[in-house]
Formats: structure tokens, C-alpha cells, sequence
């Protein structure tokens, strides 16, 4: 893996193998209903001029194939993020990815909700089907995370302690309630919530690695930081570099991708963090062993 490249993706497993690993775990990847996921591909390709510059997306390719390259590359937990941003759309998406994840080996059960009435009875019957991991995307929905219609949700997600992904950060729009102090507000009120802060809350990466070490149970995902990409939308300041290996060593920071709606290689993200200097113990920890203890798994049973 000693390119950028897509040819890059093809020394990916032997990457991990050389720094002990028996894979890699990634918990910020999307499978999505066909029909949903082309909509996305679209708002992507169509987001230059909003972004700044063009996001073509590097692996649109047939679900199967996805799937095979994730394994190709050593791959062993993923998840199927889906994200509603209106009403009535959640518990559907919740059926259609919890049956991908029973029918795709190493995908984690993953869910989403939405800010309304009976969001708790349809959270409920996804977690009675084994939901491990559930999406929030404050940028796109354009929701209050403090909204009274969540707070059952949150409740009971704190109870059971399953990690939710929220897109909190303002990258790459702002939008109403992104930025550090809306999902703080959700914090004071539910302080064991396990939440995994999406991009590591670029670019407002001060604030959300402030909110991780003032919340123990709160974690960052990496999604597309420290890539070429992500430089010139959110840079990654180099004095934030020791917080980022403190709480990486804590376990606070996972392994993100966004695969497959990312405009470079998977091997690109994983050289963009090991360039960050940050040392093999820090890889070792958010690529695999992060993962592991969040979801109280052994490496055994993912070899």
C-alpha cells in the first residue's frame, strides 16, 4: 500500500497483517436501498460548486462487489449507515439494513430515527432485531438533536449503550444545528450516551475533541480526516495532533471511511492517518482494537 491510488487498495490487508492485525474494522461505511443510495450519488456528484470542488464517487459499483472488496481488502467489521432526513422514512430503512447486515457477514446491524412521534417503538424493534450501531446526520436532516421528540430515543440508547454516528461537525456546509454546542446540549442531559462524532467533528475538531475528553464515552471517527480531500475543505491542525494520539491510546477514536461514497481510494484514508506520525500503537488501536472493545468483541471471533 505504497500509493494513493486504486492499485493502492490491493496491499491494504497486508498492511494490517504487518502491524499485527487479524483486519480492519471500519464503523462509517454506507449500504443503502438501491434507490436511496443513487440519490446519493447524485447529491455527491452534484455538490462540487456547493463544496468547492468535484466529489465523484470511486466505488459505484453493484452492492456484491462492494461487499467482496471491503473482504478483499481485510475488511472484517463494517456497518450499513442510513440516515433519515424526514419524517415517516426511518423504521423502513431500519428493515432494509438490518436484512443487509443478516445477510452479509461483518456488517453490523446498524439503524437510524428521526425527531417524531414514535421514534422509541420502531428504536425499540430494532434493537429486539440486534441492532449494534445507528446514524444521525444533523447536517442533512437540519434538526435540533435537543429536540424533546428525541429525548426518549436518547435515553434509551444510554440505557443500552449502543454507539450512534452523528454527523455534528459543519463540514462541508454549516448548516443550523451543527458545531460543537447543539450535541453538547444532548450530552449534559444524557452523559453516558456512547456517541461516535462523525469526520471527528471537522471542522470543528477543537470543540468536538474538547467535548471527548470532557465525555469519556464519546468517540471520533476519522471519515475522510487528514486525506488530501479534506485538506482543502477542513484542514487538520497540526497542534491538535497530540489530543488526537491521547485519545486515540484512550479508545476514543475509531476507524471511519464513509466507503463507499468517497472521491479517492480506501488505502488513501488509511496512508493519510499513518502519515500523521502518530505511531503503530495508535494505528493498531483505531484501525481494529477500538472497535473491539467498543462492541465487546474478541479478535478471535472476527479472524
Amino acid at each position: 500500500m505504497d500509493n494513493d491510488d486504486g492499485d493502492g487498495d490491493d496491499g491494504v490487508a497486508a498492511w494490517a497483517r504487518d502491524l499485527g492485525l487479524p483486519g480492519i474494522a471500519d464503523v462509517h461505511t454506507h449500504f443503502l436501498p438501491p434507490r436511496m443510495l443513487r440519490r446519493v450519488w447524485e447529491h455527491f456528484e452534484a455538490a462540487g460548486p456547493l463544496i468547492g470542488r468535484p466529489w465523484p464517487i470511486t466505488y459505484k459499483w453493484p452492492e456484491e462487489q462492494r461487499v467482496e472488496h471491503l473482504r478483499h481488502m481485510g475488511v472484517r467489521m463494517f456497518s450499513a449507515l442510513a440516515y433519515a432526513h424526514i419524517p415517516d422514512m426511518a423504521a423502513s430503512l431500519n428493515d432494509w439494513t438490518l436484512d443487509f447486515a443478516e445477510r452479509t457477514p461483518g456488517c453490523l446491524p446498524s439503524m437510524t430515527f428521526f425527531p417524531e412521534p414514535g421514534n422509541l417503538d420502531y428504536v425499540t424493534s430494532a434493537l429486539d432485531r440486534g441492532a449494534r450501531i445507528a446514524k444521525l446526520h444533523l447536517q442533512v436532516g437540519g434538526f435540533d438533536p435537543a429536540d424533546p421528540l428525541l429525548d426518549g430515543v436518547w435515553g434509551r440508547l444510554s440505557e443500552v449503550g449502543l454507539p450512534v454516528v452523528v454527523h455534528a461537525g459543519s463540514g462541508p456546509v454549516k448548516a443550523a444545528f451543527t458545531g460543537p454546542g447543539p450535541f453538547e446540549r444532548v450530552l449534559q442531559r444524557h452523559p453516558r450516551l456512547v456517541a461516535v462524532i462523525a469526520h471527528m467533528g471537522a471542522p470543528e475538531y477543537a470543540g468536538f475533541l474538547a467535548i471527548a475528553e470532557r465525555y469519556p464515552q464519546v468517540r471520533l471517527d476519522t471519515t475522510m480526516v487528514a486525506t488530501d480531500f479534506f485538506a482543502k475543505i477542513a484542514p487538520l491542525p497540526d497542534a491538535l495532533l497530540p489530543a488526537i494520539k491521547s485519545l486515540g491510546l484512550n479508545g476514543q477514536i475509531l476507524l471511519g471511511t464513509d466507503f463507499p461514497n468517497i472521491p479517492y481510494s480506501y488505502s488513501h484514508q488509511l496512508i493519510s492517518l499513518d502519515r500523521l506520525n502518530l505511531g503503530e500503537d495508535w494505528l493498531r488501536a483505531v484501525c481494529w482494537s477500538n472497535a473491539m472493545a467498543l462492541f465487546r468483541e474478541s479478535d478471535e471471533s472476527w479472524r
